[in-house]
């Protein structure tokens, strides 16, 4: 998860899988039998996502996802619960997602697929259960939000536009069969991992009635007017964030609070600071809007700050400033006297209240995100207006699942992977303390130990990385590291320098020098890992992907300590990849503060391509075929440079697979843990010692 951040297939999963070795063959707990967690049962976890109370708190609604064994994707669908009994129904409207309450509570809005397969916006009527289509879009809505009055939706929506044309085409004679016509593009923002190439167009602003209409536009431009949208408090004006400055696509982190008129469409600019100034809010009583943001230094990361300005964009000031952590997502007390927001603190994303006055009150913990596959901070709330604070929440042993803290503490009110779950053993999650051996600095590391483990035996380890850089892990399900635990590897993960949810100082360790002495906190944490007397510190491997895998190529460049590496969609070569990425126009401004024909010394200092030469660790490469973010190229150049070495290594390419969605589909997500896994066998040796 790189933030701001032509070959055939080597060798496959299967023949890696079948590929003979002298490693011992795994005990009997972690072979994958029922009695642990399988790569099968990657395919039947269930997860809460997108978590909706309604305003009195009653009920809760949420999008409920698991995955299909026989299409290979997920599916979803909107779940209603009871707050106070625990029911459960269904929405009966398969694929529907985004759901949003009425402010009287008395209907819901969600988005799913209308009339010719395209999304679109339905209400449901909760007193009667019926639901109608209240749009006919032709592209799909985001962000739907109710008007104050219940009358209207505010949404934003893709608008199509004609893009570049140089010379007009022949006109073909009837019947011939020609190549597909030329691909001119000429915006900035061209292509966005996980979407590929973009279509020309912008995002805007729109409004349909509740009761069904046709949608009207509010903005209009060569603009893109995403991002979320909320009403003022009397109904006539949206907020929205947006950047409208001359040359916006080449700034792409300065944005600011702007106000469309509903009925004029009129635009009015609220903040004017050189920064992101997003996710507005009106308050209650409508004299005051929260933002969040800050004043851009150019450095590669900075807190989002919590603000609050008075309805025309004066007064502005900041509050909460005593929590040094990232805030995010404000929601305004019912009685206007504080605002809700969340961060992630050492790993563990957490709610707290702020007051106007600035004091801070914890609100709720343990939010999770339905990232499933690794152990990432993350995870939304909503609120009623009784001050419950409902979200998805999980741990190191279990997806997320619905829950609603408050006065009388927190509640969980699902279960979804209990009847999954009955009967296994899962690998256990404990935090471990470590001292950097560079500056003694201190870092949080988990150790996931296999099924029915044994502190008397040493074991196999794998050390898996984050990616980010500016991310950060904590004590939440994986199903990757599940995986590894039951295949007898005991695995660590940290938070090294330059991780997120430690404070703005903890991340720009590593500004403008990445990687640097985050290998040695990464060293550090396998150190202490062999000092518990469960790890064999003659079998050690090494993973990670995005940022972690770009320290993964780091690390087997300065030491050989590792018996094998897998290196998932890295850079390798920063010169290629500052130009070659999704977020080019960005990525070498915060990152480098030089562009590479400005200092290619230090893009090549800081490239582990420049010690490909010491590598003699074996090492596999792998990649999305449709990654944007860590382009293929990049791994390719790694993988090239191990061939023209003699090192051992594959290129394992993941068919039509994004950055962000490497391991989004199931069977890939096991084929690439099995090939990891069989990878290491290769080199795993004879029995680790007891």
């Amino acid at each position: 998860m790189l933030r701001f951040a032509s070959l055939v297939l080597l060798s496959s999963t299967a023949a890696l899988a079948q590929a003979p070795s002298r490693q011992s063959q795994p005990t009997p707990e972690a072979t994958g039998s029922a009695r642990t967690f399988t790569p099968r049962d990657a395919f039947a976890l269930a997860r809460a996502g997108d978590v909706q109370i309604s305003p009195d708190g009653k009920l809760v609604a949420y999008t409920r996802s698991s995955e299909d064994i026989m299409t290979d994707n997920a599916r979803q669908e909107i779940w209603l619960v009871d707050v106070a009994t625990g029911r459960q129904s269904p929405l009966g409207v398969p694929g529907s997602a985004r759901p949003r309450w009425s402010p009287d509570g008395t209907r819901l809005a969600f988005a799913a697929k209308g009339n010719g397969d395209k999304p679109q916006i339905f209400v449901r009527w909760m007193a009667s259960g019926a639901s109608a289509a209240v749009s006919s879009l032709p592209e799909s809505p985001s962000d739907i939000a109710w008007s104050p009055d219940g009358r209207t939706i505010g949404f934003t929506m893709f608008v199509a536009g004609d893009g570049v044309t140089l010379g007009v085409p022949l006109a073909k004679p009837d019947g011939a069969k020609w190549a597909e016509p030329l691909k001119i593009i000429g915006q900035v923002n061209y292509r966005a991992d996980g979407a590929g190439y973009l279509r020309p167009g912008y995002n805007h602003v729109f409004v349909v009635s509740a009761e069904g209409g046709a949608a009207r536009q509010l903005t209009f431009g060569e603009f893109d007017d995403g991002g979320s949208v909320n009403w003022s408090a009397d109904g006539r004006h949206l907020l929205f964030a947006t950047n409208h400055g001359k040359d916006w696509e080449r700034d792409p982190l300065n944005t600011d609070v702007f106000t469309v008129d509903v009925a004029s469409g009129a635009l009015t600019q609220l903040t004017t600071r050189h920064g992101p100034d997003e996710q507005p809010v009106a308050s209650p009583d409508g004299r005051l809007i929260a933002f969040v943001g800050f004043d851009d230094k150019l450095l590669g990361y900075q807190n989002h700050q919590l603000s609050i300005m008075n309805a025309d964009g004066s007064g502005i000031r900041t509050i909460g400033t005593s929590l040094d952590r990232d805030l995010r997502s404000p929601r305004w007390a019912a009685d206007g006297r504080s605002v809700y927001v969340q961060y992630a603190d050492r790993g563990v994303t957490r709610v707290a209240r702020v007051f106007l006055d600035g004091r801070v009150a914890p609100a709720a913990e343990g939010l999770a995100s339905g990232e499933l596959d690794r152990p990432y901070s993350g995870g939304e709330f909503s609120l009623a207006k009784d001050g419950s604070v409902a979200f998805a929440a999980g741990d190191a042993t279990r997806p997320p699942d619905v829950a609603i803290a408050g006065r009388g503490g927190t509640r969980r009110l699902t279960r979804l992977n209990d009847d999954l779950f009955a009967g296994k053993t899962l690998a256990q999650v404990k935090p471990f303390a470590v001292t950097s051996s560079a500056d003694q600095l201190p870092i949080d590391a988990w150790m996931v130990t296999p099924p029915n483990f044994d502190p008397a035996r040493r074991y196999p380890l794998i050390l898996e990385i984050h990616g980010g850089p500016f991310a950060s892990y904590g004590p939440l399900w994986s199903t990757e590291n599940q995986l590894y635990a039951a295949a007898g590897y005991v695995v660590v993960y940290a938070n090294p320098r330059g991780s997120t949810s430690y404070g703005e100082a903890f991340a720009n360790r590593i500004h403008h020098d990445y990687p640097s002495k985050d290998y040695d906190d990464l060293m550090s944490v396998v150190d202490a890992a062999v000092a518990t007397g469960s790890v064999d510190p003659g079998h050690l491997f090494v993973t990670g992907g995005s940022g972690g895998g770009l320290l993964t190529a780091w690390i087997v460049g300065k030491t050989d300590r590792f018996k094998a590496a897998v290196t998932q969609k890295p850079v390798i070569n920063w010169a290629s990849e500052v130009l070659t990425t999704d977020g080019y126009n960005s990525m070498a401004k915060y990152w480098f503060g030089k562009m590479p024909w400005e200092d290619p010394e230090q893009y090549w200092r800081r490239s582990p391509l420049s010690l490909a030469g010491n590598v003699e660790t074996p090492t596999a490469v792998m990649v999305g075929e449709e990654d944007h973010r860590t382009p293929p190229g990049e791994a390719e150049q790694f993988y090239d440079a191990l061939q023209i070495r003699s090192v051992p290594t594959v290129l394992i390419r993941v068919p039509s697979a994004s950055h962000g969605g490497l391991a989004e589909r199931p069977s890939q997500l096991v084929a690439e843990n099995q090939a990891i896994l069989a990878w290491f066998a290769r080199y795993r040796g004879d029995t680790p010692a007891r």
